[in-house]
């Protein structure tokens, strides 16, 4: 590789976080460690994931960087939120809002799910260091609805946004649920309800929901020395029309047919599109091929696309994933449903059509009022 090649500023500035990041987390801010006996996936000391996602050295990181050009990002753009969602839906109902990033509000049975939540300015262990967002919120904090349950994919700061729980457990007191050695994390801090899931264990949150801890293609460290000793997942939420699908911060892999095998075709299935340039990380984050692959492969009725527009994190610019997504869906010879949504947007999700009787059954339609 020819160092005396220019190079524009914006490249450099980038190539130098991409050296000096794990050097500034360091010791200093790894977080704990899962401590058990060894599994599939875990050999006692590091967690592994299904696929090949193997990590990346700082020279094929850095020489990807030289190769592809950055996208491009607006500056900040103080937009106005969306209508404030629903308290709940009832039985049978299914509504899904896109926040931001991966924060997603998913309503269904009379439940209130948060997935990774981040309300915070920048995602890193300092607030005045790192990626900073160029929006604020689709949904203000004051107007969420009460969050009966905050579900965590992994220990990154752009998923665990310590600030943004802290807020949560203050004000609705949730259950959070979590990846296997995050609850160590959680409970030093003082969350109270705070429950691990590995992958393929279930809990109840209501006779009618239950959520699974699914497989995901991914890593996991707060610092530099903590890597891959904390499980990542996606979530999979049992409701009355049919399962929903959160897939967290995720490659493409053999994870998604696993669960199509295990839950049969997804109601709603919520999967990153964005942070998939340089090419060399994709097999830990999607991009909308990947996606829109996982959507068929999961028999998806109805997908939702998370995790771009909000922090500039790799090289793909701001619109490139939802753009590139819209014009894949073009080609396609019938059209799947995958949305795009708007920041703060929010919409219903028709059940399975497998459900609509077991549906129906559970909430009959009111009798005809007589004149």
């Amino acid at each position: 590789m020819r160092m005396d090649r220019q190079f524009p500023a914006s490249t450099v500035r980038l190539l130098c976080l991409l050296w000096l990041a794990p050097l500034a987390g360091g010791c200093l801010f790894a977080g704990p460690s899962h401590q058990g006996p060894p599994t599939a996936h875990f050999d006692g000391e590091k967690f592994h994931n299904l696929g090949e996602a193997r990590s990346l050295t700082m020279t094929e990181l850095v020489g990807a960087a030289l190769k592809e050009p950055r996208g491009v990002w607006r500056e900040y753009e103080d937009l106005p939120p969306g209508r404030p969602p629903p308290q709940r839906v009832g039985a049978g109902k299914l509504r899904v809002t896109l926040i931001n990033h991966a924060t997603v509000l998913i309503q269904a049975d009379g439940v209130n799910v948060l997935t990774d939540p981040i309300y915070s300015d920048r995602p890193s262990p300092v607030p005045w260091v790192g990626p900073r967002r160029v929006h604020p919120p689709g949904i203000r904090f004051e107007d969420l609805p009460p969050i009966d349950v905050v579900v965590v994919s992994h220990n990154h700061y752009d998923h665990m946004d310590l600030s943004t729980l802290r807020r949560l457990e203050e004000k609705h007191h949730p259950r959070f649920i979590v990846g296997l050695g995050n609850k160590e994390l959680l409970a030093d801090e003082g969350f109270r309800h705070v429950e691990e899931l590995d992958w393929w264990q279930s809990t109840d949150v209501t006779p009618q929901m239950k959520v699974t801890a699914v497989p995901a293609q991914h890593r996991s460290n707060r610092g530099l020395t903590d890597m891959a000793e904390t499980l990542w997942a996606g979530y999979v939420f049992s409701t009355t029309g049919g399962p929903v699908v959160f897939a967290g911060d995720t490659g493409f892999g053999p994870h998604f047919a696993m669960m199509a095998a295990r839950f049969g075709p997804m109601r709603l299935s919520v999967l990153p599109i964005g942070a998939f340039r340089p090419r060399v990380i994709h097999k830990v984050h999607m991009g909308p091929e990947d996606a829109l692959e996982a959507h068929k492969v999961l028999r998806s009725s109805t997908s939702v696309a998370m995790h771009y527009n909000t922090f500039p994190l790799a090289f793909d610019g701001q619109d490139e994933a939802k753009f590139l997504l819209l014009r894949l869906l073009a080609r396609e010879e019938v059209r799947p449903r995958f949305w795009a949504l708007g920041f703060g947007e929010g919409r219903m999700v028709d059940p399975l059509p497998s459900t609509t009787a077991a549906v129906a059954r559970m909430c009959p339609a009111p009798a005809p009022v007589s004149d």
